[in-house]
C-alpha cells in the first residue's frame, strides 16, 4: 500500500433504479442527507477489509431500507474531504424488496425519473453517474422488479 492508499477515504455506492409504478421508464432513489443538506445517491465509507461491491448494497439498505440486486459497476468517483483523498466505487443497482425508514442519517428519500434525479442532485458528480446508469440500463429494455 502506497502512503496514498493509507490516507484515501474508500467507500461505496449505488444509483438504485426500479421500473416507474404508474408511467414507462425507471425512476432513480435518492438520499437526503440532513447533516450535509443534500441529495445524493446513497453510499458510504466502507468497513475495514469490506469488499466494496458488498458495501454499497449494505449502504443502500442502510440508508434507503430496500434490497438491491448490483448490475454494471460506474464510474468511480474521487475528490478531495478536508484535503483528504476520498475514491467512491459505484455501481447501478435494482431495487427490490424492502421500505424507508428516516434516521438521522437520512430523513428522506425521493423515486424520480432521470431528468427530474439529475436536477435534484446537489453534486454535479452524481448527475453523471445518472448520465452513465442510462448508458449502461436504458430505460425499458431489461425487466426490473
Amino acid at each position: 500500500m502506497t502512503p496514498a492508499e493509507d490516507i484515501t477515504v474508500h467507500a461505496a455506492g449505488c444509483v438504485l433504479w426500479r421500473r416507474a409504478p404508474r408511467a414507462p421508464g425507471l425512476e432513480l432513489c435518492l438520499v437526503h442527507r440532513p447533516r450535509y443538506d443534500d441529495w445524493s445517491h446513497p453510499k458510504g465509507k466502507l468497513r475495514r477489509g469490506e469488499d466494496p461491491l458488498a458495501g454499497a448494497l449494505r449502504e443502500v439498505a442502510e440508508e434507503t431500507g430496500y434490497d438491491a440486486v448490483p448490475g454494471a459497476e460506474l464510474p468511480t468517483a474521487r475528490y478531495l474531504v478536508d484535503g483528504r483523498p476520498k475514491e467512491v466505487r459505484y455501481w447501478a443497482a435494482a431495487a427490490t424488496t424492502g421500505g424507508f425508514t428516516p434516521s438521522d442519517e437520512v430523513d428522506r428519500i425521493l423515486w424520480l425519473p432521470p431528468a427530474a434525479a439529475r436536477a435534484r442532485l446537489t453534486t454535479p458528480g452524481d448527475r453523471a453517474l445518472v448520465d452513465a446508469l442510462l448508458a449502461t440500463h436504458p430505460a425499458g429494455t431489461t425487466p426490473c422488479p
